[in-house]
């Protein structure tokens, strides 16, 4: 008899981390792999960050911590905040947490009740839809492909709310696409979001920082929405701190204090020594770490340029984040129906990508150009051999 309980057989393994096991094994089998399917910057942690991290070590920084952090890493946050978003938060409206995954796990379970409607417009990120389910929610999931640059409309977002919505999340810079909403599209959700009080959001910016001469804007920034919006961020993407695990978030204080209860049920503090290391970074800025954005822009152009070599690719460079999301759909056949089937392909010709289906859309795969600029072209020269290898068997 089967023992554990239908919530977790339930729950699904991260397709990201699905295709990254599949490669991890190849290679360590001895097969020539580049693996461009994790969502890791492939920078060392700044030194400013080491250091501090490591004087928390020194100052014996190794006991117990509040719940949401600790006071001055929160009162750093909240300049941060006023610095780089325009927003106002005090640090009681701000909770420090184990990766900016575990902030919007709390902040699902505070908010969303089963049978709750969770609006995520695909293409999203791919624990948005499984942790809205997890806790009970459905899952309303409006589309917006590469001719719509991956953002939804006013009016497919005002075509999905009911009287039993409760949440719309999205990201901007957005994970898979990289595409950003400007301050105009942002309004216009408002505009919509205006209309419908019941409906709280949540607003993904880990890629805050990684951005092509787009401007970024926070959905609380906006008139009326500081109030129903939580703002989530944190260091592993834009400060390459991906294994310090230390994500945060603002937000209005009844649901800043919910999350609260929740992670002290949970996991209690994030690590004492990530957060010493975090308050170096959050009052750092953006400036110290720009030779990581100066690089992707580099492998950007790079990337996008070699994989327009494949016959029926579509590939638009993004505006933030570090993903190419590929329309590769006229690849599709009987032989190869889905995107997953593509990557499989790809896995064979040498490559480890990520599925489309991932991330809400099928027919798209998504590369990462955190790697080196010899791995990308390499991997280019067999994404381009093996599709269009399938291009002329088909």
């Amino acid at each position: 008899m089967l023992f554990l309980s239908q919530r977790v057989q339930s729950l699904a393994l991260p397709m990201t981390i699905e295709m990254t096991k599949k490669s991890r094994a190849l290679q360590e089998a001895g097969h020539d792999i580049i693996s461009l399917s994790l969502g890791e910057p492939d920078f060392d942690s700044p030194d400013f960050a080491k250091i501090a991290g490591i004087e928390g070590i020194e100052k014996n920084f190794s006991h117990y911590m509040p719940v949401p952090g600790y006071a001055d890493l929160r009162a750093a946050i909240c300049q941060k905040f006023a610095r780089d978003n325009g927003l106002s938060y005090r640090p009681d409206e701000i909770i420090v947490s184990t990766g900016a995954k575990q902030s919007i796990a709390n902040l699902m379970m505070a908010l969303v009740n089963p049978g709750d409607e969770v609006i995520i417009p695909a293409p999203y990120w791919v624990s948005y839809a499984d942790l809205a389910e997890f806790v009970g929610g459905t899952v309303i999931s409006p589309k917006a492909g590469i001719e719509q640059d991956f953002k939804i409309t006013a009016e497919q977002l005002r075509a999905s709310i009911s009287d039993k919505t409760k949440l719309l999340i999205f990201s901007s810079p957005n994970n898979p696409s990289g595409a950003m909403y400007s301050r105009e599209e942002l309004e216009a959700l408002a505009v919509v979001l205006r209309e419908h009080p019941q409906v709280w959001v949540i607003s993904d910016e880990i890629y805050e920082y990684i951005h092509y001469g787009v401007q970024h804007v926070s959905m609380a920034s906006l008139e009326g929405m500081w109030e129903r919006t939580a703002t989530v961020n944190g260091l592993s993407k834009g400060f390459a701190m991906t294994g310090w695990r230390l994500g945060f978030m603002g937000a209005p204080p009844a649901l800043a204090k919910a999350c609260e209860k929740i992670q002290s049920q949970i996991t209690s503090g994030t690590s004492s020594i990530a957060q010493r290391a975090a308050i170096a970074a959050v009052l750092a800025g953006p400036e110290p770490v720009q030779y990581m954005v100066e690089a992707f822009t580099r492998r950007r152009s790079l990337l996008a340029e070699a994989l327009r070599a494949a016959d029926k690719l579509i590939v638009k460079a993004p505006e933030g984040a570090f993903y190419l999301f590929v329309d590769a759909s006229a690849y599709l056949s009987p032989s190869h129906p889905s995107a997953l089937d593509l990557c499989m392909a790809l896995l064979e010709g040498g490559v480890a990508a990520v599925p489309g289906e991932a991330f809400g859309l099928d027919g798209y795969i998504r590369f990462s150009y955190a790697a080196s600029e010899e791995d990308l072209r390499k991997a280019a020269e067999r994404i381009v051999r093996t599709l269009n290898g399938l291009n002329s068997n088909s």
